[in-house]
């Protein structure tokens, strides 16, 4: 099977869900305002002239530290065409700046809310909807300004929350190092320089899946964030057993994916002051027993003669990396959940295969909004698909019509259900029922709403009403 390089997953990853910008929309009649706000921030709002009163608030995903910043006020021409065309006023900010801009988006897209109603008027209703770290503004915009919003729908998003996100990602590079480069310069935290670090880590992946031990160790790797081993979502789910496909895969999602945990952090630990992350305390071999991907590390070790026990002792043995707490609170605000939604029904949208966002930070929001009282507000839906924010237009245009009748009828009913999700989508027409897998490559792609039940994200994190253990702080990640 012939695996793309990391280099053009990484290029996919970012078109689909890290910020690529639409094109404006060709209908000459919408009104454009755009902007720009005091802290540097760009924005832009589009009004249709049959504006049906909704106003979609789009929160977008990732950029790169130093990439092109637009304002973006969707996910994809083709969506945007759409939404346009059947009424929907749409807006966006730019962000104040690349990287972890949590805290710079939250109040932004706040703001741009303020500027619709400044030169359009208040909507009839506010529905908040975003991809990948814009999911996560749209959960956060959730908790922090619920009165300005009537329906929320993150994508895509690192509803885990951000110290979850990263602890998660720091137990997997840990035993990256651990196993695979310990006596090497390779830094997990207060990255000095990122490019050479990420060279470095690369470097370090490639030389491990030369060989039948490091390709053991690379799955083990692997299962310790739930990578999926599933990387090209134009084409099926490799079968369970296929341990060898499905390592190659995540070696390719690895090296694509690398960027964050071993240059990218390095942007984030300057914005919150410190290290925000931790492994104190954290047992690998529970960890792994409570992986998706357990049975494939078993089989990798048994078939590379490897002593799998003998890893996890050698994991647990090795110095751990303790958090600067300062820079823990900055994560905090910038943003774990406390599951509390405000009256705002939220309807969250992820892939099964997403090897960005796991799709088993769904369960751990899930977790969180339920004990805090407001599981009725909450419903997930799953496309079985790989890809991050590998969505069509359909699926997101169905997933949004659910959430409007929720929004206008005060009940579910069953419209989140993948037996009205797929008909609705494909309904849509072939025009949308397509995956966008750059500017200029389109594939035609079925709708593929599943019932799924995601399996336990490894290191959650939440806040109160949600605390699995209360006598140590540090140690909220360890509920099941």
């Amino acid at each position: 099977m012939r695996v793309r390089s990391g280099l053009v997953l990484l290029v996919v990853l970012l078109a689909m869900g890290l910020g690529a910008p639409p094109v404006a929309h060709a209908q000459a009649t919408t009104t454009t305002h755009t902007g720009t706000l005091v802290d540097g921030a760009t924005w832009q709002i589009r009004v249709p002239p049959d504006w049906n009163g909704t106003l979609l608030l789009y929160s977008h995903g990732y950029r790169a530290p130093g990439s092109p910043n637009p304002a973006q006020d969707v996910s994809d021409p083709v969506t945007g065409g759409w939404l346009l065309d059947h009424g929907f006023a749409l807006a966006g900010s730019s962000y104040a700046s690349t990287g972890w801009a949590v805290k710079e988006a939250l109040a932004d897209q706040t703001a741009v809310l303020d500027e619709f109603e400044a030169r359009v008027g208040r909507p009839r209703q506010t529905i908040a909807w975003g991809d990948s770290l814009g999911g996560m503004v749209t959960a956060g915009l959730v908790q922090r300004v619920p009165g300005r919003l009537d329906g929320a729908l993150p994508g895509c998003g690192v509803v885990g929350g951000a110290v979850a996100i990263w602890n998660q990602a720091l137990d997997s590079v840990f035993a990256f190092k651990v196993l695979l480069a310990p006596d090497s310069a390779l830094q997990l935290v207060h990255i000095t320089d990122p490019a050479a670090n990420l060279d470095l880590a690369r470097k370090t992946l490639a030389a491990a899946q030369a060989t039948g031990a490091g390709r053991a160790r690379l799955a083990l790797v692997a299962a310790l964030n739930n990578t999926p081993g599933w990387a090209d979502p134009t084409t099926p789910e490799p079968a369970p057993d296929a341990y060898a496909t499905r390592q190659l895969n995540q070696y390719a999602l690895m090296n694509a994916t690398f960027p964050f945990p071993f240059a990218f952090r390095a942007e984030l630990e300057a914005r919150a002051g410190g290290n925000p992350s931790w492994n104190l305390g954290v047992d690998y071999a529970r960890q792994l027993q409570r992986s998706v991907d357990r049975d494939e590390v078993e089989a990798l070790y048994a078939q590379a003669g490897l002593d799998l026990d003998a890893d996890l002792r050698t994991l647990n043995r090795a110095p751990r990396i303790a958090p600067d707490l300062d820079a823990v609170g900055y994560a905090i605000r910038n943003i774990a959940f406390n599951g509390r939604l405000g009256g705002v029904p939220v309807l969250s949208l992820h892939t099964t295969g997403d090897p960005l966002v796991v799709v088993q930070q769904e369960r751990a929001y899930a977790q969180a909004v339920r004990a805090a009282g407001d599981a009725g507000l909450l419903r997930q839906t799953f496309v079985h698909r790989a890809g991050h924010c590998a969505f069509t237009p359909a699926e997101r245009i169905a997933a949004l019509q659910a959430l409007v009748h929720r929004v206008d009828t005060g009940a579910w009913d069953d419209a989140t259900a993948p037996e009205r999700l797929n008909p609705a989508a494909t309904a849509l027409g072939a025009g949308l029922n397509i995956l966008l897998l750059s500017a200029t490559t389109q594939v035609p792609t079925p709708p593929a709403f599943q019932a799924y039940a995601p399996g336990p994200f490894l290191r959650p994190f939440n806040l109160p009403p949600f605390v699995p253990n209360v006598a140590d702080p540090l140690r909220l990640d360890t509920a099941a």
